[in-house]
């Protein structure tokens, strides 16, 4: 047995006995070792050269033999590990023995096994209790919450980036200094009769369950942030608490981003009712543009008829020449008219993007009257539009705004009965400004008891079917995505007047001065 300086202990051992649990040992050894101990299997003796061990150690260029007195004459050999279980062999091994050779009976060599088992456990428990620190402090550090890990003593043990910024101190300064004054400024725990904070600490000490409070903190600029404070137990083998997990979360930061999801959710929403609503209003728009294109279609195909009949003739005469002139005037009018609804119909059912920009309400507001002046004249019903002759500049979604009024003005229509009067008015409120638009009808009037309602989705005074109670609600999310207001005054059987405010936008502030 030799000692290297480093303090390693070296034996040199051979085995009698080569079957599965002297390759058993041949493996453990190649790939492990005990702690300040060193073997080297130097001989493997059995009187089957084909045992597992045997052949095993001839791989590894061990020398191997099938008569175990061979082994004595090894050099430096300092114990023989008999393998056999086989008395007989064991008591041979004993007597002819050199003094300087140990024998290691079968028990013993399952003891040494044992042993390389328990070894082989307790380096793995390390490794793994190295791996859960590691996974504990990326779990710590790389969470965007604070977390802070306090002893039972109330002294911090770790902290992570997120709850040394909040602090504002570095990690030197916190590991170790207790928690409450790190966080308050105080001498002691917190304590509802001195200082009016509940200690969640002293609470899961106490039950050893998870404990939620709120604390208020000083931030920085002197401000008082409120934190949602939750603690978690850390319990050793025994089941006491040794430890303290604390999760801190700014109560108002997560409001607000929460709002802010919630906010987006509600745009989102509001985009698909609205564009939702434009296939309804497009359905009843077509509807009306049929017979609005039927007829000059009809006058089309009358005057083709009667301009065929004339050119059958060789010769026109001067009186046929001048009707031919007039019948292509009145027809190509007829087409124009034809061309416009049909452009009005494809620019208002085309999909758009949300696109806010500086925007002329009246142009807005002609383009919807284009589009239902025909649908008034079916209804027999009286239009007048007065918009002011300076532009309105608002800042705005072209096709929301488009809809917004198409569903005002449908109301309107279907408030009304034939001889009924529609107005659209715009101008411009320098005092306050605003761009105005007032829709104005002589329809049936809207009660009292509803007026406060019309707004709310789903709310509808029409019969089943006619109607889903989202057109007043889809223009007031319109109106107030655009920063404007609503209001409405009604008397019933005398008719309805919404008014609608939006501000103007800078740059036309700043051109009127």
């Amino acid at each position: 047995m030799s000692q290297p300086p480093d303090g390693e202990i070296t034996l040199k051992l051979a085995i009698v006995g080569g079957g599965r649990a002297c390759e058993f040992f041949l493996k453990l050894l190649s790939s492990e070792s005990l702690p300040f101990l060193r073997i080297d299997i130097v001989g493997v003796c059995d009187i089957n050269p084909e045992a597992e061990g045997f052949r095993l150690a001839r791989q590894l260029g061990i020398y191997t033999t099938t008569d175990f007195r061979d082994l004595f004459v090894l050099k430096d050999l300092d114990g023989i590990i008999e393998l056999t279980n086989n008395r007989d062999v064991l008591m041979e091994l004993i007597q002819n023995r050199p003094d300087r050779v140990g024998i290691v009976e079968h028990n013993v060599g399952r003891l040494l096994r044992n042993l390389f088992m328990v070894d082989q456990k307790l380096r793995f428990a390390e490794q793994q209790i190295v791996f859960e620190e590691t996974l504990r402090d990326f779990l710590i550090h790389q969470n965007q919450k604070r977390i802070v890990v306090i002893n039972a003593d109330f002294t911090i043990a770790a902290a992570n980036d997120a709850y040394l910024r909040n602090v504002g101190q570095t990690r030197a300064t916190v590991i170790g200094n207790h928690c409450y004054r790190i966080i308050h400024g105080f001498d002691a725990p917190c304590d509802p009769l001195r200082n009016g904070l509940t200690c969640p600490m002293l609470e899961t000490l106490r039950t050893g369950e998870p404990t939620q409070v709120i604390h208020p903190v000083a931030a920085g600029d002197g401000m008082l942030t409120f934190n949602d404070i939750v603690t978690y137990p850390v319990r050793d083998p025994n089941g006491k608490t040794v430890r303290i997990i604390e999760i801190w979360r700014d109560i108002a930061q997560d409001l607000s981003s929460r709002w802010e999801k919630r906010e987006q959710e509600l745009k989102s929403d509001l985009n698909k009712l609205i564009q939702e609503d434009r296939l309804v209003s497009l359905g009843k728009l077509v509807a009306s543009c049929v017979h609005e294109i039927n007829n000059p279609i009809q006058g089309l195909l009358t005057f083709s008829h009667l301009m065929k009949k004339m050119l059958v003739s060789n010769a026109l005469t001067e009186g046929e020449v001048t009707d031919l002139r007039a019948f292509a005037d009145i027809m190509a009018e007829e087409l124009e008219r034809c061309g416009k609804i049909i452009s009005g119909l494809l620019s208002f059912s085309r999909e758009t993007h949300n696109a806010y920009k500086e925007i002329d309400l009246n142009e807005v507001i002609s383009s919807v009257a284009d589009l239902i002046r025909h649908r008034i004249e079916l209804q027999d019903q009286i239009f007048r539009l007065d918009m002011t002759t300076e532009p309105l500049f608002v800042h705005g979604d072209t096709n929301r705004l488009q809809q917004c009024f198409l569903n005002l003005l449908f109301n309107a229509i279907e408030a009304m009965g034939p001889g009924g009067r529609l107005e659209i008015v715009s101008c411009r409120r320098a005092a306050k400004q605003v761009a105005e638009v007032q829709i104005r009808d002589t329809g049936q009037g809207i009660s009292q008891n509803h007026l406060n309602h019309i707004f709310d989705p789903f709310f509808t005074t029409k019969a089943m079917g006619e109607g889903t109670g989202m057109g007043l609600s889809i223009v007031y999310g319109v109106v107030k995505s655009h920063q404007g207001e609503i209001s409405v005054h009604s008397d019933v059987g005398k008719g309805t007047t919404f008014t609608i405010q939006f501000p103007l936008a800078s740059s036309a502030a700043a051109r009127k001065g």
